[in-house]
């Protein structure tokens, strides 16, 4: 495999996603770090060499660069147990990896960043009319995955897949936002499973 470096900053849950598929199938990834609130990631070298979308994360591939957390994360994941050998299974595990990116991480991530790194007397106006519907469909998406739990041990199949360490991310440290993890008890119990496999790093590991 070409030399994989992960452009990042490791207080981001998207970021924290390809570091843990890494750890998990043992995989050794060089990190970079950018500080998004001081604008690392939209200076001219960056938006030229990097990722001219001027996010991040970015898995570099050797010369190539690959943005989007769950594309880099399926790359690292190509032809190993977190991709279901099922076709279905596969199909249904990209409908949570949609399901986090488009009613999870914009609710649930964005109410941790504005609470915990901005500071809400920081927000403005327009911020802070969002937080009520913002809280409204982070409490909505986990009392979908909750639901979903109560009867399984993973999201996808009979075993960890790249589902469940796409919403794992910001699921793990939603209480930033606010968000109260003991009300939903189906996925405090998917929480330490997926703390417990083999591999696991935390978020703020080095």
């Amino acid at each position: 495999m070409e030399k994989l470096v992960l452009h990042e900053d490791p207080r981001s849950g998207n970021c924290y996603k390809i570091r843990l598929t890494a750890a998990l199938l043992g995989i050794a990834v060089e990190r970079v770090a950018y500080d998004i609130l001081n604008g690392e990631t939209r200076t001219p070298e960056f938006l030229s060499k990097i990722n001219g979308n001027g996010r991040i994360p970015v898995l570099q591939v050797g010369n190539r660069f690959l943005p989007e957390s769950n594309a880099a994360c399926w790359y690292l994941a190509e032809g190993s147990p977190l991709l279901p050998e099922s076709r279905f299974d596969r199909a249904d595990m990209l409908r949570w990896m949609f399901f986090e990116q488009y009613n999870h991480e914009p609710n649930i991530a964005t109410l941790r960043f504005w609470l915990l790194f901005v500071g809400e007397r920081n927000l403005n106006t327009f911020q802070r009319g969002q937080i009520p519907a913002k809280r409204a469909g982070g409490e909505a998406a986990l009392a979908v995955m909750d639901e979903h739990l109560a009867a399984r041990d993973w999201l996808v199949g009979d075993e960890a897949s790249l589902a469940d360490i796409a919403l794992f991310a910001y699921t793990h440290v939603c209480e930033a936002g606010g968000f109260r993890l003991n009300d939903y008890p189906a996925v405090c119990a998917w929480l330490r499973r997926v703390a417990a496999l083999p591999g696991y790093v935390p978020m703020e590991a080095d």
